[in-house]
């Protein structure tokens, strides 16, 4: 397996296949989830995200908007300076994620547990 170090955090995918760089970017815990509440809501400040996605840390939460911040897949903009607040939101290249949600989502639909 070839990883590769991401910021402070090491992939654990063989990134040389294309459904693995994919999981790199949105397998995580809460990422999904995340996307869902853009996609369904727009944008979205950090107390949003707690409110919808009960048992999330705010360490884990921070952490995965931090994430894909960095990937390019959501960016931020602040509302508020002091104490600084921001609202997150899908930019394009996030936007070209919804397939891939639309797909889970009818599955989920088609096979429910």
């Amino acid at each position: 397996m070839t990883k590769r170090k991401i910021g402070k955090m090491e992939s654990k995918y063989d990134l040389r296949c294309p459904v693995a760089r994919t999981l790199d970017v949105i397998g995580e815990q809460w990422t999904i989830l995340i996307l869902r509440d853009l996609f369904k809501q727009g944008p979205r400040r950090f107390q949003d995200f707690e409110k919808s996605l009960p048992g999330v840390s705010t360490n884990t939460l921070s952490a995965r908007l931090k994430n894909l911040a960095e990937r390019g897949i959501i960016d931020r903009r602040f509302y508020e300076d002091h104490p600084p607040r921001a609202e997150y939101f899908l930019t394009e290249k996030g936007r070209t994620l919804g397939p891939i949600l639309k797909a889970l989502y009818e599955w989920g639909q088609k096979h429910p547990q």
